[in-house]
């Protein structure tokens, strides 16, 4: 089965992903996932990433430089890509989600829910414009989602670990707080997305460094784990050294059986087997 999972934990840098995200650790551990070692794309910023992760091309090829940046994407994506061989998307997301892939500017009061609705390339969605909106409650938007409309390639962008850093630093007991709490959610879903089929992916945009702030070249900023369930994948730890994001856009191209774009860098650093 092709079906695909993507969890992109919002400003997740890979030592307190390491320290914190107890039982994707535990999976690798038994040999039931594999782990990487991400070194994120510049500037370290949460829509020119958004945009890399999705299309594979680095910003001065995609143009969303910066997070004021408001428009669509100009670039073949993997909703484009799903769109295009017939597979079903699906999104529990940051509203700038919404606008590289649906709509743009994103209206509250028009865009929250977008089923199958417009020209945007995201089957069916639920977006939120709060930094604050919990991520236990961005789940089950999802879940809701996946679990009515099955689709084939699922999103799902919780924000919470972000604002804690930014609002207390990477050293702060807040920021390790809202890691450790998402270890027990996905702790408390993973099972069942297994259950289902799903191949999993789960990784970060960006890591965040002491004085709350993500944009430059520091480790903190720029290295983010990358965790693999997939019986495409073999499984293990290959964390002795660094692969590029640019990685990641292909390899779910390779899970859901899509042919990537020819923008996409071939993910031959992801271990297939």
């Amino acid at each position: 089965m092709s079906k695909t999972i993507f969890v992109l934990l919002d400003a997740c840098g890979y030592e307190i992903g390491t320290k914190y995200l107890g039982y994707l650790e535990h999976m690798v551990d038994y040999g039931l996932a594999a782990k990487y070692k991400v070194r994120g794309e510049l500037p370290s910023m949460s829509r020119p990433m958004y945009e890399t992760l999705m299309t594979g091309t680095p910003s001065h090829v995609h143009g969303i430089t910066c997070n004021e940046i408001v428009r669509r994407s100009n670039q073949t994506s993997i909703f484009s890509l799903c769109r295009q061989a017939g597979l079903v998307s699906g999104a529990a997301a940051y509203f700038w989600m919404s606008e590289l892939y649906n709509r743009a500017p994103f209206d509250k009061h028009r865009d929250r829910i977008q089923f199958g609705t417009g020209d945007g390339l995201i089957d069916y969605g639920m977006y939120y414009w709060e930094d604050t909106y919990p991520d236990s409650h961005l789940f089950m938007d999802g879940e809701m989602i996946r679990k009515i409309y099955h689709p084939d390639f699922m999103l799902y962008h919780p924000m919470s670990i972000d604002l804690a850093g930014h609002t207390c630093g990477a050293d702060s007991r807040e920021y390790a707080g809202k890691v450790a709490d998402m270890g027990v959610l996905i702790a408390d879903i993973l099972p069942f997305w297994l259950e289902d089929g799903y191949q999993v992916v789960v990784t970060a945009d960006h890591g965040m460094d002491e004085n709350g702030i993500h944009c430059g070249i520091t480790d903190l900023q720029r290295d983010v784990p990358l965790y693999i369930f997939s019986p495409l994948v073999e499984n293990g730890r290959f964390e002795d050294h660094y692969i590029g994001q640019r990685n990641i856009a292909p390899m779910l191209c390779r899970l859901l059986g899509l042919k990537a774009s020819d923008a996409m860098v071939s993910p031959d650093e992801i271990r297939f087997k």
